[in-house]
């Protein structure tokens, strides 16, 4: 189940990045993330936001776009985006399953 905010921390976690990245990317794109603030005034964010931080990490990390066309490709058309960033979720979690799975075997034999 989704949560409804999510902490800096938390989404530095989830990308396996770090938080000044995470707040640095959060004020790259200000108009495709919207965090609120609590009454510390910590930044958080929806799972909305979380989706696009996920967007923004596979196309600057894994198609090396430069912050601008990483922008563009998100306002012109995030669908084929979005599809690869689920698609790549999904592996990684095979992958993690299969790990285990060796890993079990490994202490069996």
């Amino acid at each position: 189940m989704d949560r409804l905010y999510y902490t800096t921390g938390d989404v530095a976690d989830i990308l396996g990045e770090n938080v000044s990245l995470v707040r640095f990317w959060s004020n790259s794109f200000p108009t495709l993330i919207r965090p609120v603030r609590n009454a510390k005034g910590n930044r958080l964010f929806t799972a909305a936001d979380l989706d696009t931080f996920r967007q923004i990490h596979f196309l600057v990390r894994d198609c090396g776009l430069s912050l601008e066309g990483a922008a563009r490709q998100i306002r012109e058309d995030r669908r084929p985006v979005e599809s690869r960033v689920k698609a790549l979720e999904i592996l990684k979690g095979i992958r993690r399953q299969l790990d285990e799975v060796r890993r079990d075997l490994g202490q069996h034999i």
